[in-house]
């Protein structure tokens, strides 16, 4: 395993992902998520049907139209990579979501072009998958590893949050990443087998919950 790919999904990356709690929120606010086993049931339903399938699916896809990019030099290859950047952001229902991408995905690019590793002309107006993918391609990150790593960094952020929100624990939300690792991995080697624009999702409870955060009387999380 390459190290470049623990730096990668070290909490300790500098993209704000400890500020956002993608909906959980709302659901721990609101008695939907409320201990240990309601909090695994939600990791396992959006492992197996979220949005972020379609993102961790479109990533070997991305990654092939950024070295395309990078290697001939083309405006046609950027406009295949804004044309992700259009569809993928077009899926997320929230406003906060989106901000959440767009912010998240900046950040990460910014990082790549302070360690070297920018992307033609230094751009970087593009969301959270577009960065990760750009990363697995400029530390040459295998495209399985990368898309275990981007569902493996998106359970440790729930979870990061779960210990703000709940009488949770360290040590438990370390057993329960542990116990996510199998869908992890399953996951990651199907979803690179699949067609982003076949997956089929059903998360509305999480579109929701994501929507609804705002409307919060009190937050700890950004909206």
């Amino acid at each position: 395993m390459k190290l470049e790919f623990l730096q990668l999904i070290s909490p300790s990356l500098p993209v704000g992902a400890f500020s956002y709690s993608e909906g959980l929120e709302w659901l721990v606010q609101n008695k939907k998520v409320h201990d240990e086993i309601s909090l695994f049931n939600w990791l396992e339903s959006e492992l197996s049907r979220g949005q972020i399938t379609i993102e961790a699916t479109s990533i070997a896809h991305i990654m092939k139209d950024l070295v395309d990019w990078r290697d001939k030099k083309d405006e046609q290859y950027k406009s295949l990579i804004e044309e992700w950047n259009s569809w993928l952001t077009s899926l997320r229902d929230s406003p906060e979501i989106r901000s959440q991408q767009t912010q998240m995905g900046e950040s990460l690019l910014q990082l790549l072009i302070d360690l070297d590793h920018p992307l033609p002309n230094n751009e970087k107006k593009f969301i959270w998958p577009i960065a990760w993918a750009w990363a697995g391609v400029c530390w040459d990150i295998p495209q399985i590893d990368l898309v275990e790593g981007f569902l493996y960094s998106w359970v440790a952020n729930q979870l990061s949050a779960a210990l703000r929100l709940l009488s949770l624990g360290p040590t438990k939300a370390q057993q329960l990443q542990q116990k996510s690792l199998k869908l992890i991995k399953s996951q990651a080697s199907y979803l690179l087998e699949q067609n982003p624009k076949e997956i089929w999702v059903g998360d509305v409870g999480a579109i929701m919950a994501q929507q609804s955060h705002v409307e919060l009387y009190s937050r700890l999380f950004r909206s």
